[in-house]
């Protein structure tokens, strides 16, 4: 049944939000027939800067997921929101409360810590030039060095799965599959369970094809895109697969982030993006 009304999400956070934005996207892609409005109020550091922000959300009728982390600001939300009837939805306190419970220890309360340039950030950056310089099979020597090495036919994503990756700090290589080509020796040299290979199904991507060719203003029909030779290429790859004893899966229906999740799962590999301690004599969780 489709709604008219509109629902107004208000973002609030005193750094970049990235937190509260992503619960408020998985909120609304359940409900596709709803008409929403996202707002985002980031780096939200000052009272004043609080109670427009507040004031725009009460004028809107605005649901809030705030990740404030300065007591003094979610008191000052809580407050006005509790007065003027607002749904708000306090993403950080109720954790980092019991944490403290648990521990003794009081956080810091420090806006943005999550996003220092820290150890770790450096190790993120280092990952995604790696993923940048060993893209496409520029060198084979980066399939020694890498923790990922992605391996499928044109257009099954091996790019943009490189560079997401990366963002976890995890070095990622890829190789394109083309049948008959050479595939270098370092492939069989490293540990089968560090590759994963990417198929699709051909009418899909015989689709995705005949559009990026449109795109760059070729024809369509072209070698490229026939689904016989489609055919062929994802025959050829699945047979590599098979003697590399490699994990498979099939990206057709599946998103980048799925497919990483599946990916870091099928490696029993951590998402390291969110290791942020600069103790050298702290034992790394993963």
């Amino acid at each position: 049944m489709e709604n008219k009304e509109t629902i107004n999400l208000f973002v609030i956070s005193d750094s970049a939000g990235e937190t509260a934005t992503k619960l408020a996207q998985a909120t609304m892609a359940q409900f596709p027939a709803v008409n929403f409005c996202l707002y985002r109020r980031t780096f939200i550091r000052s009272r004043e800067a609080l109670i427009k922000t507040l004031a725009d959300a009460k004028e809107a009728n605005g649901l809030i997921l705030h990740t404030l982390i300065s007591e003094s600001l979610v008191e000052l939300t809580n407050v006005f929101c509790e007065q003027s009837g607002l749904y708000n939805i306090d993403v950080l306190t109720p954790t980092v409360d019991e944490v403290t419970r648990r521990t003794g220890i009081l956080p810091s309360r420090e806006p943005g810590a999550l996003h220092h340039l820290n150890e770790n950030y450096f190790r993120r950056i280092k990952a995604m030039e790696f993923a940048v310089k060993y893209d496409d099979g520029k060198d084979p020597r980066g399939f020694l060095e890498a923790d990922i090495i992605l391996l499928g036919v044109s257009r099954t994503s091996k790019t943009p799965l490189s560079l997401f990756l990366a963002n976890k700090n995890l070095k990622v290589a890829n190789l394109p599959i083309v049948p008959q080509a050479h595939i270098p020796k370092q492939i069989w040299e490293v540990d089968p369970k560090k590759i994963v290979g990417l198929t699709n199904d051909p009418d899909i991507l015989n689709t995705i094809r005949k559009e990026r060719m449109i795109s760059y203003g070729l024809n369509p029909e072209s070698a490229y895109a026939n689904i016989d030779k489609i055919r062929e290429e994802l025959t050829f790859a699945n047979e590599l697969y098979q003697k590399i004893g490699c994990v498979i899966i099939n990206v057709a229906s599946l998103s980048i982030e799925e497919t990483a999740s599946m990916i870091l799962n099928a490696l029993k590999l951590e998402d390291h993006s969110y290791y942020i301690s600069d103790n050298e004599d702290t034992p790394h969780p993963f």
